[in-house]
C-alpha cells in the first residue's frame, strides 16, 4: 500500500478536476473527468462524482491506488 502524497495549492481551495490534473492522478481534463465519471475517485473515502466539487486543505483525494492530501501554501 502506497502512502499519501501531499501536493500543496496556493489558494484556499481548488476544484476536484483540476486537483487530479496538478498532482498528477490524471493526465488531462478529459482523463479527469473519465476517471471521475466511472467512479474511480474518492475524496475522504467516499465516492465523488461531481468534476466542479470545490476541495478543501486536509481533504485526501484517491484514484486507483493512489492518494493525495491537499495542503495549502496560505494555511
Amino acid at each position: 500500500m502506497s502512502g499519501i502524497r501531499e501536493v500543496e495549492i496556493s489558494d484556499e481551495s481548488i476544484r476536484l478536476g483540476q486537483f487530479l490534473k496538478l498532482a498528477g492522478l490524471a493526465e488531462d481534463g478529459v482523463h479527469a473527468r473519465t476517471l471521475i465519471e466511472e467512479g474511480e475517485v474518492t475524496v475522504n473515502g467516499r465516492e465523488e462524482t461531481r468534476r466542479g466539487k470545490q476541495l478543501a486543505p486536509g481533504d485526501v483525494i484517491a484514484v486507483l491506488g493512489e492518494k493525495a492530501r491537499l495542503v495549502s501554501r496560505s494555511a
